[in-house]
Parts: structure tokens; C-alpha cells; sequence
């Protein structure tokens, strides 16, 4: 009557010291990821101020060029227009001659 009663217990104790271990072995890679992610915030955070750097820099260029080209255009432009060239066509108005 024993026996079958030791096995249940070492059956079970079995069981939950695999659940117990998986559990602690997650928790322990968990723990290691969440440190070596901690570690890399800082370089991230400075890449990520870098990028929004050059981004803003190019921005504001763009913007400065766009605003030269519309204050140029404004003020003229500095050419003389072009005259209008003739058509040869005929308008409609006027009745083909024999």
C-alpha cells in the first residue's frame, strides 16, 4: 500500500517541480533580456536625438529655400517678361477670303 502512495507523491512533487522550474527559467530570461535592454536605452536615446536632428536640419532648409523662392518670385523675379508671339492661325471671327 505504500508503494503506489510514494509513487503518486514522487509523481506529483515531479510535476510541479517541472512547472516550478520552467517557470523560474522564463523569470531568469526574462530578468536577463529586460538587463541587456536596460543597458542599450541610452545609445537609442542618443541615435534617436541624432535622427531627429538631421531631420530638423533638413526641414528647416528645405523651409529657408522655399521661403527665398517665394519672396523672389514676389518681388518680380528680376526678368522682364517675354512678349506674347503670334499665332498664325486664323480667329473665328474672320471669313476665309477666295
Amino acid at each position: 500500500m505504500e508503494r503506489p502512495l510514494i509513487a503518486v507523491l514522487l509523481l506529483v512533487g515531479l510535476i510541479i517541480g517541472s512547472g516550478v522550474g520552467s517557470s523560474y527559467a522564463r523569470a531568469r530570461r526574462g530578468w536577463n533580456d529586460y538587463q541587456a535592454a536596460k543597458k542599450t536605452v541610452p545609445g537609442a536615446r542618443r541615435a534617436a536625438w541624432m535622427l531627429i536632428k538631421v531631420v530638423t536640419t533638413k526641414v528647416g532648409v528645405i523651409a529657408l529655400l522655399l521661403i527665398g523662392a517665394v519672396a523672389y518670385a514676389a518681388a518680380g523675379g528680376g526678368d522682364e517678361p517675354a512678349p506674347a508671339a503670334p499665332t498664325p492661325s486664323s480667329s473665328a471671327d474672320e471669313r476665309p477670303t477666295r
